[in-house]
Order: C-alpha cells, then structure tokens, then sequence
C-alpha cells in the first residue's frame, strides 16, 4: 500500500494541473482528480505497479470527458444561467536569472501565458495528448492506452497540438 500512496503522491500535482488545463476549474480539477485516485486505488492498487501510470491517466482522461458531457448538457438545458466558474489558471513564472535582460525576461513570460492560452485552447483529445505525452513523458503505446485510442490517432493528435503551439512560437520570435 506504501507504494500506491507513494506513486499518488508523486502523480497527484501534475495530474491536477492536467486537469486544471482540461476543466479550468480549480473544484472541478480537484474532484477530477481525487476520483481518479480512489478509482485507481480501489479497483487496480493491486495491479503490478508497472500498470499503474498508464491506468491511472486512462481514469483521469475518462473523468475529463465524463466532466466535459456533463457541462455540455448542462450548458444545453440551463443554456440562461451563467456562471463565473472560468477562472484563469495561473501560471508560476519561472525564477528570474539575475543576469537576464528585463526585456528577455517579460517575452519569456509572454511567450509561456501565449502558450498556455493555446494549450487551453485546444481540443480536449489534443490537449491531453500533448499533455501526457510532453508534460508527462509517457510513450505513444502508453498514451494510447490511457486515452483508449489508437497510436496512430495519438500521432495526429499529438502532431496537430505541436502545429497549433509552434504558431505562438513563431509569433513571438
């Protein structure tokens, strides 16, 4: 069991900001992610922990969509209420260099709010494509299986996230 709790605690920061990008709902985000926790703990803890990763973003993605349907209906029926739930996600600039320009430092921060906007921005299959396979290091097999899709369909989406954010690139070079 202290292998589980190790893993979680280990998954549990980049799994919410995953989320977070997804759902740009810190509650939202939260839940997504604790329900994936409890999900995989109480029906895979006892998988070899080999399997763990790749199972756990498969909970968390289906969470997502799960997510996704939900407020899509609701936005369908309720369509007159609105709601102040879109909070921006904030973005923690990286420590300054002392011996940086100022200048350089206001395009790097620039450069890194344009690419998260774009990120967000993303259809969610893309979006979590990118995110597991670049935020997260997993193989285009392991992808695959969390997201329960095809490689080659993770190749697409993947290639088509990385088209979108080297526009922001370019626009800032």
């Amino acid at each position: 069991m202290q292998a589980l709790e190790l893993f979680l605690s280990d998954i549990e920061k980049r799994a919410f900001r995953i989320a977070q990008l997804a759902v740009r709902n810190e509650a939202d985000a939260l839940d997504i992610v604790q329900d994936a926790m409890i999900k995989l703990s109480f029906r895979y803890g006892s998988n070899p922990e080999a399997e763990w990763k790749p199972l756990f973003y498969k909970i968390l993605e289906n969470r997502i969509l799960d997510h996704h349907r939900k407020e899509n209906t609701r936005r369908k029926w309720f369509f007159w209420k609105t709601t102040d739930d879109d909070e921006e996600v904030a973005v923690d600039a990286e420590a300054a260099d002392e011996g940086q320009d100022p200048l350089q430092q206001l395009q790097r921060v620039e450069l890194s709010d344009g690419l998260l906007r774009e990120v967000e921005q993303l259809p969610v299959k893309q979006q979590q494509c990118f995110l597991l396979r670049c935020w997260e290091g997993m193989s285009v097999k392991e992808t695959a299986l969390a997201m329960q899709i095809t490689e080659g369909s993770v190749k697409t989406h993947y290639f088509r996230a990385i088209q979108k954010l080297l526009t922001v690139i370019g626009e800032y070079d």
